[in-house]
């Protein structure tokens, strides 16, 4: 967080600096060579400052630039007034003046990715930047050379074109739609989607959706991800083949819903699920991205959906423990299907020697009092880990380093696990390491998970596994009671000063082993461990096709899992 703020402060200060000096070199000094070359390192740092601010408003330095390479280009040439280079200079105004609105109304345009359908204009209008700079540095390049101005107008004339092209489209689509719809809505129509994934969430959110996209691949019907967030688009594309659309109006909401679609699919309560839950005709459907004893887990908004996916019935205790009465036909029980990846260990429980411990801690939250985070005493956790031959596997919340407490807290833990990796040989997992693994392939490779109270928790109890919760609230004695999937695990208190006996009980004793499979069944589903994931899936399919039935599963009793002992 602090590395990005100070590189966002360095990229400004460049930008601008440069733009200054190079017009103050070539306007008041006789040093036109040297301000011409300024100004090419000046239009170079107000591009860089794009890529590490997106969306900067750099037309104050463009402009004191485009003035320095004109005022350099005449004394270059030194042929008093040209009307070729008066020519260029009030294209390069033009060009200037319309940037900044061109840029905005490309940003309202529908951008769309696996569709053969090219949304060329927002790619081009999210460029006009970089396409003046572009002119410029020509233009200074032209001038060095002193180059005649016909070269310096018909360099601007292209631009001036490509520039025209652009608004004539955009101006079009505004005044004129065209019959028939859209491009991207006409191909729609011909992919006949019956179901789509609606998603808005901040940068960085992105797992939410990755990790319903293969279950919702399986469903085997056609369908679409539909974005309200630019910065969604490379990274949700890129993790699945179905059409990816980026609709940052309502009226690009209208052009993507045709007729084919049945059903929306939600995995958040993000503020803008409003805009899609104004389509009556849908059935709408709550997945979430993770099942858990957080507040937010049971937030009052889930009411509004047609349906409510749920894992177990724990879920829909957790409504009515928070006093959320949401009638009980909305909800349908269809497991966690992406913990089926999960190894289930139906082994006796044991000492460990040397574990492998997974911890998992989470994020300050939104507000204090979603704050379930441990880093602030992590440090005295995985000393005591330690200091037991344990290795550990570090997996942090995606939102961590948001904070710029939790990030240099984190930072901390790695230089820990660093130095005990250097020291002892042991291969702990932390930082890219452990990122490039799945949640399912860190709880795979460990004997116990330490976690605070989210989602990974409800993950980790499908492995049969024991597992410690930490109570860094102010709950006291009501923290089994607001968090109850922590009662098949072992509390870690605030002060951790019973951390050894809950470390004993976690990686010796395990007295609570047979408690967990009984709240395994509560919070994910009594399904059969080799078609877990089908009742996800025959789920999905009744909703857009009420008339199909699945075909009969085997019960739980005919499963070969059976509870550890």
């Amino acid at each position: 967080m602090r590395g990005d703020l100070v590189r966002k402060l360095a990229a400004r200060g460049l930008a601008t600096g440069a733009a200054v000096l190079a017009f103050i070199v070539v306007a008041l000094t006789g040093a036109t060579t040297w301000g011409l070359a300024l100004s090419v390192l000046a239009l170079a740092a107000t591009v860089w400052e794009r890529r590490v601010r997106p969306g900067a408003d750099s037309g104050a330095e463009t402009t004191l630039i485009a003035a320095g390479v004109l005022v350099g280009y005449a004394r270059q040439l030194d042929a008093g007034f040209d009307p070729a280079l008066a020519g260029t200079a009030l294209i390069l105004l033009g060009l200037m003046v319309l940037t900044g609105p061109l840029r905005d109304a490309g940003h309202l345009e529908l951008r769309a990715a696996n569709l053969p359908v090219r949304t060329w204009v927002p790619q081009v209008t999210a460029r006009l930047g970089d396409l003046v700079a572009a002119l410029l540095a020509v233009l200074a390049l032209a001038a060095l050379a002193a180059l005649p101005a016909v070269v310096a107008l018909a360099a601007s004339l292209l631009a001036g074109g490509a520039v025209g092209a652009v608004a004539v489209k955009l101006v079009q689509r505004r005044m004129r739609p065209a019959s028939g719809g859209s491009p991207v809505t006409r191909e729609l129509r011909r992919h006949q989607p019956e179901f789509l994934l609606y998603f808005s969430a901040p940068p960085g959110s992105e797992y939410q959706v990755t990790m319903w996209l293969p279950y919702l691949e399986r469903i085997g019907r056609p369908f679409v991800v539909m974005l309200r967030e630019p910065d969604a688009l490379p990274v949700i594309a890129a993790a699945t083949t179905a059409p990816v659309l980026y609709c940052p109006t309502l009226r690009n909401m209208d052009e993507v819903l045709v007729p084919s679609l049945r059903a929306a699919f939600y995995v958040n309560h993000g503020a803008k699920n409003s805009h899609c839950l104004r389509f009556t005709q849908l059935t709408h459907i709550q997945l979430h991205h993770g099942d858990s004893d957080k507040a937010s887990s049971a937030n009052p908004v889930s009411a509004i959906f047609d349906r409510i996916f749920v894992a177990g019935e724990a879920a829909i205790d957790r409504y009515a423990r928070a006093g959320v009465d949401i009638p009980a036909d909305k909800f349908v029980v269809v497991g966690r299907p992406q913990v089926e990846a999960i190894e289930v260990g139906t082994g006796p429980t044991g000492p460990r020697p040397n574990p492998t411990v997974l911890y998992t801690p989470t994020w300050t939250g939104h507000h204090a009092d979603a704050d379930y985070c441990s880093l602030g005493v992590a440090e005295g956790l995985l000393s005591r880990l330690l200091d037991r031959g344990a290795t550990v596997i570090l997996r942090p919340h995606p939102y961590t380093t948001q904070n710029p407490t939790s990030a240099r807290q984190l930072a901390r833990l790695h230089d820990l696990l660093a130095a005990d990796r250097a020291r002892t040989g042991r291969q702990h997992l932390f930082g890219a390491a452990a990122s490039g693994l799945t949640l399912a392939e860190s709880v795979n490779r460990a004997d116990a998970l330490i976690s605070d109270v989210s989602g990974v928790v409800s993950d980790w109890l499908y492995s049969g596994k024991p597992y410690a919760v930490t109570d860094t609230g102010a709950d006291g004695d009501r923290f089994l009671e607001r968090f109850p999937l922590a009662a098949s695990g072992y509390v870690l208190r605030r002060d951790m000063v019973n951390l050894d006996e809950v470390l004993t009980q976690l990686l010796q004793t395990d007295p609570l082993a047979g408690v967990r499979w009984a709240t395994r069944r509560r919070y994910l589903g009594d399904f059969p461990a080799e078609t877990y994931a089908e009742a996800f899936l025959a789920a999905a399919r009744r909703e857009l096709d009420p008339s199909w039935s699945a075909p009969t599963p085997r019960t739980a009793s005919d499963s070969p899992l059976s509870p550890a002992t």
